[in-house]
């Protein structure tokens, strides 16, 4: 049971609760040196819980360390970490888990671990990630997770910021960046790296062998009195927003806004816990980003789930393998994971038989038809002939236990969602940010449907603000997910925090008839042309994206600009090692490009207008979204192929594959500003390609 909570319940500082029933404020000042607020700026603050008077709302508080001590006592000889070395598979019990994380606290004290300052983490995923981030928590510091595809300013930039006495990285590479900037690190005391041998010996650098020996014999008195030191309503994680504007914030999480929404999320999905059938994960996407750390590290641990890890170069091709040798049962894709898998599909599916297409062709039709039925009146109709189909279809994903599938941290095109619905595999949306410890709305199978992102986790709240007449405002949360402040940035802090302490997302949605959240854009995002009309971009890069299945990736331009235009890139190969967009293109293209009667298998036969078929291809099929646009201003009427698609190491996509519109518009200024050259503004889309 609580064995802690057994205290009287003076335990919890005068700071935590909002005294029940009262008003919410109606500013908040800055606190006084004796109170609290609902937000700070500071590293070493409290803040006051948004606590509610029932439900999920009202549940008590808890600790990292209660709540993985509450885990070990329910679920301690259950696998919790495993992974491959070799070909041998590894792992670690809940029991074993625990006491590895208290050894590394006890040698991160040891290097000289401050309080309230960070322990960086720079690295693939793998149970040192997860030992690392847990036991600098233990141990008084802040987990401080660092984006592998960081440069070293970057790097120095996330590491300086959160005071880092120590940096975990995972091998020579990574190694290389924090060597180079060590000199202006003043704060850093020693760095450890967890995979590979050391290639060189200097001062303060530890293998991960060596520094889990540093620990191994400490007592465990100086570490029980830091942990039973620590409050819910203290800071225990940072993370950095991956500065697509400006320079990344640190968001100040809690204690309290990891275990609570770990719960929260558990319940509102309908995960099981371990003693009746163990939840299997597979961890492979960025765990500097809150959505896999919140999915892969503490909402798994609420339940004695079991975490597998990937390999690095999942997401260059064998991610699909190690699904297949988990088969977790459930899993979290990006956006670009799951077009992946529809691309590699489609481009199998283009391989195969004509009967066996036809067939799959029917069965996904009907499969449509049937879960466009079944999320409308949740009419559950199993056809037989379809059941073979889809069976075999999510064995070869992996999938074949999973019921729970889940995309978020960047939009869905509508054609993928129904791809997958059409084989029997619905994709719940979520979605959140950094600020909200990652999720705030979660689709369920009770409560689906295409293209929203769901209703809230229970004990949150939604508030629109400033909505227009057609019921779109900026989407503002309200719940215990709502994070402390940005660290040492007290400014930016109020930008996000309204005088009564709702979250402004920064994105714009409605809701529906029924409670179901629909975003709708980005405020920044906004397209406001020289004419004054807001356009959001993401649909019209959709239905493009839709209209020509060419397309990899669309950016429609037009702010401040007298009409629309587009960048358009083609899908083609990824180059396994670097992942490098290459010039070849991808199997489903090229078959494509013969289908509309062009023999180009290369980007560079294409890019510019060069392929005259391609060219008239993609003018028709932007004639088409044009035909649907509301106004004569939502109309594209200028275009180019570019001669490489956007790619994470190119810079045009972040770590989750967002489109990093700014940066995009930077690079490619001289295209864009040919659109805009010619003095006479266009009145019909005038595209013809050059005379051959």
């Amino acid at each position: 049971g609580l064995k802690s909570f057994n205290k009287p319940f003076a335990y919890f500082s005068e700071c935590l609760f909002l005294p029940v029933n009262t008003r919410r404020p109606n500013s908040l000042p800055v606190p006084a040196a004796g109170g609290c607020g609902l937000w700070t700026s500071q590293g070493d603050a409290e803040v006051n819980l948004r606590m509610g008077d029932s439900g999920l709302a009202a549940e008590t508080p808890l600790t990292i360390n209660q709540m993985f001590t509450l885990a070990v006592e329910r679920f301690a000889d259950y696998t919790a970490l495993s992974w491959k070395e070799g070909e041998q598979q590894k792992s670690l019990n809940y029991r074993e888990y625990y006491q590895t994380c208290r050894t590394a606290a006890k040698s991160f004290l040891k290097l000289g671990l401050q309080r309230y300052h960070g322990v960086g983490i720079l690295g693939f995923n793998s149970s040192e990630w997860f030992i690392s981030d847990i036991a600098a928590v233990l141990a008084g510091g802040f987990a401080v997770g660092i984006y592998t595809t960081n440069s070293p300013e970057a790097c120095q930039y996330v590491a300086d910021n959160s005071k880092a006495n120590i940096i975990v990285v995972e091998n020579h590479k990574q190694l290389q960046k924090i060597l180079q900037v060590e000199d202006k690190l003043p704060h850093l005391k020693a760095i450890i790296q967890y995979k590979d041998a050391l290639k060189e010996k200097r001062p303060n650098l530890y293998s991960w062998a060596e520094f889990m020996e540093l620990g191994r014999d400490e007592p465990d008195a100086p570490l029980d009195a830091i942990i039973s030191s620590q409050k819910p309503n203290q800071c225990c994680t940072l993370i950095y927003t991956s500065g697509t504007t400006g320079q990344p914030k640190g968001v100040m999480l809690s204690h309290d806004n990891i275990t609570w929404t770990a719960l929260a999320t558990s319940r509102h999905v309908g995960l099981t816990d371990a003693t009746h059938t163990q939840e299997l994960v597979v961890s492979y996407l960025p765990l500097s980003h809150i959505a896999a750390q919140m999915v892969d590290i503490w909402v798994t641990m609420r339940v004695g789930g079991a975490t597998y890890f990937a390999q690095p170069d999942a997401l260059k091709g064998s991610l699909v393998n190690t699904l297949k040798e988990v088969r977790p049962t459930a899993f979290m894709g990006v956006p670009r994971v799951w077009e992946k898998m529809q691309e590699k599909m489609k481009s199998v599916g283009a391989k195969s038989s004509t009967v066996r297409r036809k067939l799959a062709a029917w069965a996904k039709d009907v499969g449509l038809q049937t879960n466009l039925t079944k999320m409308n009146q949740y009419v559950h109709l199993k056809l037989l002939t379809l059941a073979l189909v889809f069976k075999k279809v999510r064995k070869a994903l992996g999938l074949d236990r999973c019921n729970k599938c889940y995309t978020g941290a960047a939009p869905i095109t509508k054609d993928t969602l129904e791809f997958f619905l059409s084989l029997d595999i619905p994709l719940y949306e979520l979605y959140g940010m950094s600020e909200s410890t990652g999720p705030h709305t979660i689709s369920i199978p009770e409560a689906f449907k295409l293209t929203s992102c769901g209703k809230e986790i229970p004990g949150c709240k939604t508030k629109l603000h400033n909505p227009d007449e057609g019921g779109n405002g900026e989407i503002c949360f309200w719940g215990r997910h709502v994070f402390m402040g940005y660290i040492n940035m007290p400014e930016k802090t109020e930008e996000a925090l309204d005088a009564e302490g709702w979250l402004h997302s920064g994105d714009l949605g409605k809701h529906d008839q029924n409670g179901f959240l629909f975003i709708t854009g980005r405020i920044k995002e906004l397209i406001i042309t020289a004419g004054g009309e807001n356009i959001p971009p993401v649909p019209i890069e959709d239905a493009v994206k839709e209209a020509v299945p060419l397309i990899s990736n669309a950016m429609l331009i037009g702010d401040k600009r007298k009409f629309l235009s587009m960048l358009l890139t083609i899908k083609c190969q990824l180059n396994t090692e670097s992942g490098d967009p290459e010039d070849e293109l991808t199997p489903e293209a090229i078959e494509l490009c013969r289908k509309l009667g062009s023999n180009a298998t290369r980007v560079s036969e294409i890019a510019g207008g060069q392929d005259r078929v391609i060219h008239a291809a993609v003018q028709e099929g932007i004639n088409r979204v044009n035909k649907e646009a509301s106004s004569n201003a939502q109309r594209i009427q200028k275009w180019i192929i570019l001669d490489r698609d956007f790619s994470l190491t190119g810079g045009e996509l972040g770590p989750t594959m967002k489109l990093k519109r700014p940066v995009v518009a930077k690079m490619y200024k001289e295209q864009i500003e040919n659109f805009y050259k010619e003095l006479a503004t266009p009145t019909t889309p005038d595209n013809t390609p050059p005379p051959k």
